[in-house]
């Protein structure tokens, strides 16, 4: 329910009225300071809930007034997160998986915008609308077939992200095409005419096919609320590109178009402004509503450098058109603040920081570390955990929240406990995994004989960031023989959620002993160059935990129990010569076993992935409770897990 911004004020006024007055009942008794009290956090509660929903008018369209932006009579500014994937999925990363590429569900994208609302964001960014290639195996799901043919599938992942958008009450800027190759983009459109990428800003044919795009875009109609996407409020602008490089023949073109096919929304120059000036012709033409920059600044330039580009760019503006920094990072807690801070003080419409990564329906989150920071900085992830120390994540996001109310003239709201997480199927007791909440900080596993309970606590704060792409919990004392029925709570600071789901009941099969190869803890014994490795993961399928070796050496592991099977993931460099096995009774003689190998090669690979072997061994010798993994050329193992 919206609370207009005239009863968010008399709401704050009754709260300092309550804390400034001596209180009387009817009878002109004094009341009692408990009642007070009540009163006083009944109030607080609902002046700081006014807020949350405050956040945005959704009954408005955003519009321009010169430089600034209004939603209806107020003027609209916010700080933010770009969200590539919000909707296509680049980072499916899981061992198995062969193409890193797929739509997000309706829990993620909910879970994304949740997040973004509830760090006070009011609008978030997205990536592009992609395009295939036109020759060879086309793996990533596009947006455009070839111009002219549009996905349905694709197109119904964003028909969800705005039907999701309007019920969370968070706006989406749509970037129309990329400048870089990742997603398909300007070159990708010039391919089908036969013509170099530099025919895309000129050529008439070129310019006509991305046309049917924009057209196709701007008149569908969402197949979930019946609404043209030019009609739907939850849309703040149409950016004409991602960082393109464009004659401003071209944006002059497309920015007319889109304006003769839309008069609700505000038009976006999405021209790379990177050290360049703005292109005066975007401040003089009146189909342009706003123009941004991006800031990466580098191992050479510092935040100081970064808000005086900022204010040299605004002053050239000089109030013609709203300013908003559309992207920056991979700069530490200091420069986020100064560049706020700057964003704030100038009185700029806007910023968002990248980039934020939401919730994976298999469990834990997405990840994309970025090698343009040499993998420095990874995304963020709500409300900000343990794992993200390297690049101050926490304290990051804790910023980012205060600046979002900040910005919005708009008090922060408390934080509430988390929402239930939806606990996922389990087949094994070493591999129990759950949908998370947002803004849940670790989250309780317990266990229980009957369905229930009575329940017994068997994992405590457990971080669903700790593994990627993996099972995020293992009941490692479970007893074999015995079957259980599993549920799990979100925690934060502000208390827990309720339950989840139960499920269950799971006999267990034996004892597990899972290493994810973050210390050495989990292993026997070791010999030659082997050493725990945690830089770079996005070649490994982003996991930080890793033990690399090469020729000769090895690692070994010892059960307590004869070992019933074991598997191993590993990811292969150069060579593919793979690993060798041995099992021992008494860690002495050995004995080579065979173990059934699985190759998972990527469909495409811009990162350079390396190639991800599986092996699983099975029909062990009776007794053995020694196992030795051999390397026999440069690789790295990711996990082991016995069964024993």
């Amino acid at each position: 329910m919206f609370i207009a911004m005239g009863k968010l004020i008399s709401i704050q006024a009754d709260f300092f009225r309550l804390l400034s007055y001596k209180h009387f009942a009817p009878n002109g008794a004094a009341i009692h300071p408990s009642v007070r009290t009540v009163a006083l956090v009944g109030v607080l509660i609902l002046l700081l809930s006014a807020s949350a929903n405050a956040q945005n008018d959704l009954r408005h369209f955003v519009t321009r007034s010169g430089a600034r932006l209004m939603e209806g009579n107020k003027e609209y500014r916010f700080i933010s997160f770009n969200i590539p994937n919000l909707h296509l999925v680049e980072d499916n990363m899981a061992f198995e998986a062969v193409n890193e590429w797929r739509f997000p569900d309706e829990f993620e994208i909910t879970d994304a915008l949740s997040s973004i609302k509830q760090m006070g964001g009011r609008a978030t960014r997205m990536y592009v609308i992609s395009i295939c290639r036109k020759d060879g195996p086309n793996p990533i799901p596009c947006h455009v077939r070839r111009p002219g043919d549009f996905n349905e599938e694709a197109f119904r992942a964003l028909d969800k992200v705005l039907e999701v958008a309007n019920r969370e009450g968070v706006r989406v800027i749509i970037p129309l095409v990329d400048n870089w190759k990742w997603w398909g983009g300007a070159e990708q459109y010039a391919e089908y005419r036969g013509k170099p990428v530099e025919a895309f800003w000129s050529d008439p044919e070129i310019i006509s096919d991305f046309k049917k795009t924009v057209n196709y875009v701007l008149n569908r109609r969402n197949s979930y609320t019946g609404k043209l996407y030019k009609d739907d409020k939850a849309i703040l602008a149409w950016e004409t590109g991602n960082e393109i490089y464009s004659p401003y023949s071209w944006t002059r073109e497309i920015a007319a178009y889109i304006k003769s096919l839309d008069t609700n929304h505000l038009v976006w120059d999405g021209f790379y402004l990177g050290n360049k000036e703005i292109q005066p012709e975007a401040l003089d033409d009146p189909n342009i509503d706003i123009v941004s920059s991006h800031h990466y600044p580098g191992p050479n330039k510092g935040a100081t450098e970064m808000a005086a580009d900022i204010r040299r760019f605004h002053q050239q503006i000089a109030g013609r058109k709203v300013y908003i920094v559309g992207e920056f990072g991979f700069v530490p807690l200091a420069g986020v603040e100064k560049l706020l801070e700057t964003v704030i003080s100038e009185g700029l419409s806007g910023a968002m920081i990248w980039s934020l990564r939401y919730h994976n329906r298999d469990g834990g989150f997405y990840w994309h570390s970025e090698p343009a920071s040499a993998s420095v900085y990874n995304p963020y992830h709500f409300p900000g955990f343990p794992s993200g120390e390297a690049w101050s994540e926490i304290a990051t996001l804790r910023l980012m929240r205060a600046k979002a109310f900040e910005i919005s003239g708009l008090p922060a709201p408390v934080l509430q406990p988390p929402a239930s997480p939806g606990l996922l199927p389990i087949t094994s007791v070493a591999e129990i995994s759950w949908q998370g909440s947002a803004g849940a900080s670790s989250y309780d596993v317990e266990r229980a004989t009957k369905s229930d309970g009575p329940w017994t606590l068997v994992g405590v704060d457990v971080d669903d960031t700790w593994v990627r792409y993996r099972p995020l919990f293992s009941d490692a004392y479970a007893e074999p023989g015995s079957s259980y029925y599993y549920r799990v709570q979100a925690k934060n600071s502000a208390g827990s959620s309720q339950p989840s789901n139960v499920v269950g009941p799971i006999r267990v099969d034996g004892h597990y002993t899972v290493d994810e190869l973050s210390d050495f803890s989990r292993s026997f014994a070791r010999q030659g160059n082997v050493a725990l490795v945690t830089e770079n993961s996005r070649p490994y399928k982003e996991d930080p935990h890793r033990l690399k070796g090469n020729k000769g050496s090895w690692i070994m592991y010892r059960t307590l129990q004869p070992l019933h099977s074991a598997s191993v993931l590993t990811f292969m460099e150069a060579s593919q010569d793979d690993f060798e096995f041995y099992v021992s009774r008494d860690g002495k003689d050995f004995i080579r076993v065979e173990p059934k190998v699985s190759r998972f090669p990527t469909e495409v690979n811009p990162y350079g992935y390396k190639l991800p072997v599986k092996y699983e061994l099975t029909a062990l010798p009776p007794g053995s409770s020694f196992l030795k993994i051999a390397f026999r050329t440069e690789a790295q193992i990711s996990r082991v897990v016995l069964h024993h």
